[in-house]
């Protein structure tokens, strides 16, 4: 099977080391962003450069009629898909909830949940319109908050995420009767640009001696897993959590 597979939010962090990882094991790779052009071109570069394959396509994935132009056009350029990595996402200021507008929070709902939604339904449009659905799989990317619940810091984010975990689990269950399989990643305290959004950049510094493993996590750690759940030596596994914080 000609392996297409999506990233979104991958201009950066995990994103971007997964679509790296991924360009090695034979994909062509799509990579979503949203505004840093630079970022994603560098990412593709490197993929180039490794003699690999890939394309940009700018997007707001939290945007539905951009999600159905953005597989169309994956679809025009690199071919029908086959996987997805469900990873964009946001990050405000840290804050307590009794200081959370509501427009902050609908804010990290509408880019942290709806856009996992509606890029999973356009994937598995293009699975079983193009594939033999049972090499198709979706891995989605949420996070260690969703069960810590980051007081005083993101509980939003963490709600968000919390989202996903539950997402996933009632996506594996409707998909597993056609094979596509459905399956999460955790990360924790990982080593990427989304602390500077929440005001913090240097957090995992502050954070690692507090971790059983005492340090933390890079964004090629979390694309391993990824790459993993994506593969054929994960043909059995749907609905399933990797957690990947350092044994937190």
């Amino acid at each position: 099977m000609n392996k297409v597979v999506l990233i979104t939010g991958a201009s950066r962090g995990i994103g971007a080391a997964s679509a790296i990882k991924l360009a090695t094991l034979g994909y062509k790779v799509a990579i979503n962003y949203k505004e840093n052009s630079q970022a994603a071109n560098q990412v593709k570069a490197h993929i180039l450069n490794m003699g690999g394959q890939a394309a940009t396509f700018k997007a707001d994935v939290s945007d539905e009629n951009a999600v159905v132009r953005l597989f169309e056009e994956v679809a025009t350029e690199l071919g029908a898909l086959s996987h997805l990595v469900n990873n964009v996402g946001i990050l405000k200021s840290q804050m307590r909830v009794e200081q959370m507008t509501a427009k902050r929070i609908n804010s990290v709902l509408m880019h942290n949940v709806t856009p996992y939604f509606i890029c999973a339904r356009e994937a598995i449009k293009h699975f079983k319109a193009h594939h033999d659905t049972k090499r198709c799989a979706i891995v989605n990317v949420s996070s260690a908050a969703s069960k810590l619940g980051s007081a005083n810091e993101y509980v939003d984010y963490a709600a968000s995420k919390g989202a996903i975990d539950s997402f996933t689990t009632g996506l594996s269950l409707e998909l597993a009767p056609s094979g596509i399989r459905v399956n999460c990643v955790r990360p924790g305290c990982i080593y990427t640009d989304i602390h500077r959004d929440g005001g913090e950049p240097d957090r995992v510094d502050r954070l690692a001696s507090l971790l059983p493993l005492g340090r933390g996590g890079t964004p090629e750690e979390v694309a391993n897993a990824i790459a993993w759940l994506l593969s054929e030596e994960a043909s059995y596994v749907t609905g399933s959590f990797i957690e990947l914080a350092g044994g937190k």
